[in-house]
Protein backbone atom coordinates (compact mmCIF):
# COMPACT_ATOMS: atom_id res chain seq x y z
CA UNK A 1 0.00 0.00 0.00
CA UNK A 2 1.39 3.07 -0.74
CA UNK A 3 0.42 6.26 1.31
CA UNK A 4 2.06 10.10 0.62
CA UNK A 5 4.18 8.62 -1.75
CA UNK A 6 5.76 5.80 0.81
CA UNK A 7 5.42 2.32 0.22
CA UNK A 8 3.80 0.28 3.72
CA UNK A 9 3.93 -3.68 3.84
CA UNK A 10 0.52 -4.34 5.31
CA UNK A 11 1.92 -7.79 6.61
CA UNK A 12 4.96 -6.10 8.36
CA UNK A 13 2.78 -3.25 9.76
CA UNK A 14 0.87 -6.42 11.64
CA UNK A 15 3.50 -7.85 12.96
CA UNK A 16 4.93 -4.78 14.76
CA UNK A 17 1.35 -4.09 16.28
CA UNK A 18 2.14 -5.31 20.30
CA UNK A 19 -1.57 -7.03 20.93
CA UNK A 20 0.28 -8.74 24.24
CA UNK A 21 0.50 -5.52 26.61
CA UNK A 22 -3.03 -4.75 26.38
CA UNK A 23 -4.17 -8.58 27.72
CA UNK A 24 -6.03 -7.81 30.97
CA UNK A 25 -4.77 -9.23 33.93
CA UNK A 26 -6.51 -9.88 37.41
CA UNK A 27 -5.06 -8.51 40.35
CA UNK A 28 -7.37 -9.19 43.44
CA UNK A 29 -10.64 -7.07 42.56
CA UNK A 30 -9.86 -5.83 39.83
CA UNK A 31 -7.90 -5.89 36.20
CA UNK A 32 -5.34 -4.08 34.62
CA UNK A 33 -3.35 -4.60 31.42
CA UNK A 34 0.17 -6.27 31.70
CA UNK A 35 1.64 -2.83 29.84
CA UNK A 36 -0.21 -1.07 33.20
CA UNK A 37 1.41 -3.63 35.58
CA UNK A 38 5.01 -3.36 33.89
CA UNK A 39 4.84 0.54 34.21
CA UNK A 40 3.55 0.45 37.91
CA UNK A 41 6.04 -2.26 38.69
CA UNK A 42 9.19 -0.14 37.03
CA UNK A 43 7.83 2.61 39.56
CA UNK A 44 7.86 1.02 42.29
CA UNK A 45 3.97 1.10 42.95
CA UNK A 46 2.90 -1.95 45.03
CA UNK A 47 -0.51 -2.05 43.16
CA UNK A 48 -0.70 -6.08 44.86
CA UNK A 49 -1.93 -4.70 47.86
CA UNK A 50 -5.04 -1.87 46.59
CA UNK A 51 -8.47 -3.00 47.41
CA UNK A 52 -9.96 -1.22 44.64
CA UNK A 53 -8.97 0.66 41.01
CA UNK A 54 -9.46 3.85 43.50
CA UNK A 55 -7.32 2.84 46.09
CA UNK A 56 -4.95 2.43 43.63
CA UNK A 57 -5.00 5.56 41.65
CA UNK A 58 -4.51 7.39 45.38
CA UNK A 59 -1.50 5.86 45.25
CA UNK A 60 -0.60 6.89 41.75
CA UNK A 61 -1.20 10.34 42.59
CA UNK A 62 0.45 10.53 45.51
CA UNK A 63 3.81 9.12 43.37
CA UNK A 64 2.80 12.19 40.80
CA UNK A 65 3.16 14.38 43.40
CA UNK A 66 6.35 13.08 44.17
CA UNK A 67 9.08 16.20 43.22
CA UNK A 68 11.87 13.30 42.64
CA UNK A 69 9.92 11.65 39.65
CA UNK A 70 11.34 12.44 36.33
CA UNK A 71 9.40 13.26 33.25
CA UNK A 72 9.52 9.38 31.78
CA UNK A 73 8.21 7.85 34.67
CA UNK A 74 5.66 11.11 35.21
CA UNK A 75 3.89 10.56 31.52
CA UNK A 76 4.11 6.92 31.93
CA UNK A 77 2.19 7.05 35.61
CA UNK A 78 -0.11 9.72 34.17
CA UNK A 79 -1.17 7.56 31.02
CA UNK A 80 -1.65 4.21 33.58
CA UNK A 81 -3.79 6.64 36.04
CA UNK A 82 -5.96 8.20 32.60
CA UNK A 83 -6.36 4.35 31.67
CA UNK A 84 -7.70 2.50 35.13
CA UNK A 85 -9.44 5.80 35.70
CA UNK A 86 -11.67 5.15 32.59
CA UNK A 87 -12.20 1.67 33.45
CA UNK A 88 -13.33 2.36 36.88
CA UNK A 89 -16.13 5.00 35.85
CA UNK A 90 -17.19 2.55 33.38
CA UNK A 91 -17.39 -0.44 35.59
CA UNK A 92 -19.03 1.46 37.84
CA UNK A 93 -21.51 3.57 36.16
CA UNK A 94 -23.14 0.45 34.90
CA UNK A 95 -23.98 -0.42 38.74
Amino acid sequence: MIVNGKNFDINELMKSIDTNSNELQKVGNFTLTKREIEILERNFIEYKTCSSLRDLMLKIQYELENDDLDNDSGDELDFVLEQINERDYYTNINK
